[in-house]
């Protein structure tokens, strides 16, 4: 149920592999139907793909687009980090390979076809395969056995194309009269580019950008906030258009499954759980479902209930990975606007690329951006590095970035001028605790202690003292090495970093 890549990917595989299955494929658009511009996969996950069937990897030989560095474009600077290689494909081309892969090996593709609102209809069926997207019809209905949840994020986001050719992966940012909005934009032909652009609610209401009727049936696009962005980011696109294909403000809604099938249903794809498009493609996640799918089936033949439990087991793990990555940076794109007041473009660079992993693993990757972010450190701190250089905090003043157990301990237990806060285990709780910030700084503490809770909570929370009520904040963490210490400091997270002795942080 659902020609996407996901559900096209499957068919295909089962197919091939066994002749004897009857296959069918139905997907209420037409052929030559699709929504949205261009997918992308990263160079590190498309072995398995490939390995299963050279669709993709002739697709983006053939059609695609490819690079390695990553652009981001800030306060007229453009700072580049490599070490990221990617390629890109149109979403139209991908599926017409898809298709044409499909019908080769007999698969029975029925377009213009609306899944069957009646059980009774698909009665003939041994396996019904749900890949009908974010918005799944077969996981409502099914919703009591499977027990789908759903996080909505605070950014909106909107998608277009452009006719202007960026070089790779590149996000601009622009403040304008109104806010400050970003994009991500990446080649995906010869000719277009996708170009994604993200706000905060805030000034998405201010630019007057909230009057589109998003509950229209796919189609019309917003003619008005493509204007708008067309003129916002004139200089940065050299005066191109954006293309619109359903063109529509959403808050991007992160979907989870306690359980991915039931009975003879099985989910596959956005339908079983989506990630934030700036870590991970939803088309990869999805074919990479109908791999592992196909498998378990094959391996398990004649024992369907085994075969999708297998099918969960394998790919549970990997796809709560990219979930847990993709949290922290969807919450990056939610402060975006607040990184671009507070930061230079150098910091702003490896604030963002630090968002999900640490500084050793940017370094393996690009050696030369981060020793750019560490000379710009030592530039205006004396030539110290970020560890070794001293902090002063009223009266008091630190040797080093890096507190020692005896340090932390002193300011938890005896320092007046320390706030000490324990941030909250999720995110749902961090206005809570923000307010709590709030409240207790009217007692004039000339420095904010954070501990307890997750890197995510403990880093927010921290920002939340420094970036908006400029009071400089310590990170405590048990077990902090010296690569998360320094990867706090340089993003700009931390003024100081600590660690906690290990009844100190059990309690």
């Amino acid at each position: 149920m659902g020609g996407g890549p996901g559900g096209l990917f499957f068919a295909t595989l089962i197919k091939q592999a066994d002749p004897s299955v009857e296959v069918t494929v139905f997907e209420r658009n037409r052929a030559e139907d699709t929504f949205g511009f261009g997918v992308v996969f990263s160079d590190a996950t498309l072995a398995g793909i490939h390995e299963a069937d050279p669709v993709l990897r002739t697709g983006l030989a053939d059609h695609g687009r490819h690079w390695d560095e990553i652009e981001i474009r800030l306060k007229g600077r453009r700072i580049r980090c490599g070490g990221n290689g990617m390629a890109a494909i149109t979403r139209k081309t991908l599926l017409q390979l898809l298709h044409r892969r499909a019908a080769e090996v007999g698969v029975d593709l029925r377009f213009s076809s609306e899944v069957p609102s009646d059980p009774a209809q698909l009665a003939g069926y041994d396996l019904i395969v749900a890949a009908d997207g974010a918005n799944s019809g077969f996981r409502a209905r099914l919703a009591d056995e499977l027990v789908p949840e759903v996080e909505v994020a605070t950014a909106k986001f909107i998608w277009f194309g452009t006719s202007y050719l960026f070089d790779g992966l590149t996000f601009v940012h622009e403040h304008g009269q109104h806010g400050t909005f970003a994009v991500h934009g990446y080649p995906i032909s010869d000719d277009v580019s996708t170009f994604i652009v993200e706000t905060d609610e805030e000034s998405w209401r201010a630019a007057g950008l909230d009057e589109f009727d998003t509950a229209q049936p796919p189609g019309p696009s917003d003619e008005k906030s493509r204007r708008y962005l067309e003129k916002l980011f004139a200089e940065q696109i050299d005066g191109h258009e954006l293309l619109v294909n359903n063109s529509r403000w959403g808050n991007f809604r992160t979907r989870r499954t306690r359980r991915w099938s039931s009975g003879n249903v099985v989910l596959l794809g956005d339908a079983a759980h989506t990630a934030h498009f700036s870590v991970g493609s939803g088309t990869k996640m999805a074919m990479e479902d109908a791999v592992a799918l196909a498998g378990s089936l094959l391996e398990h033949r004649g024992d369907l209930p085994s075969a999708l439990e297998a099918y969960e087991a394998a790919r549970r793990s990997s796809v709560e990975k990219i979930q847990g990555s993709a949290r922290p940076s969807l919450s990056w794109w939610e402060h975006f606007g607040r990184y671009h007041d507070a930061y230079e473009p150098t910091q702003f660079a490896f604030h963002f690329m630090s968002r999900s992993i640490g500084k050793g693993r940017i370094a393996r990757r690009d050696p030369e951006f981060v020793e750019q972010v560490e000379r710009d450190w030592r530039a205006g701190h004396e030539g110290d590095g970020p560890l070794e250089t001293p902090f002063r905090v009223g009266v008091r003043e630190f040797a080093s970035r890096r507190l020692s157990v005896a340090d932390t301990e002193t300011l938890r237990d005896g320092d007046p001028g320390c706030l000490w806060l324990v941030a909250p285990d999720t995110e749902a709780e961090l206005a809570e605790a923000y307010g709590r910030l709030s409240q207790a700084l009217t007692a004039g503490p000339s420095l904010v202690a954070v501990h307890a809770g997750s890197p995510l909570t403990r880093s927010l929370l921290a920002e939340q003292a420094r970036l908006v009520h400029r009071v400089p904040a310590l990170i405590v963490e048990d077990g902090m090495d010296d690569d998360r210490a320094e990867t706090l400091l340089l993003s700009g997270r931390a003024d100081l970093v600590g660690s906690l002795s290990e009844g100190e942080a059990r309690a």
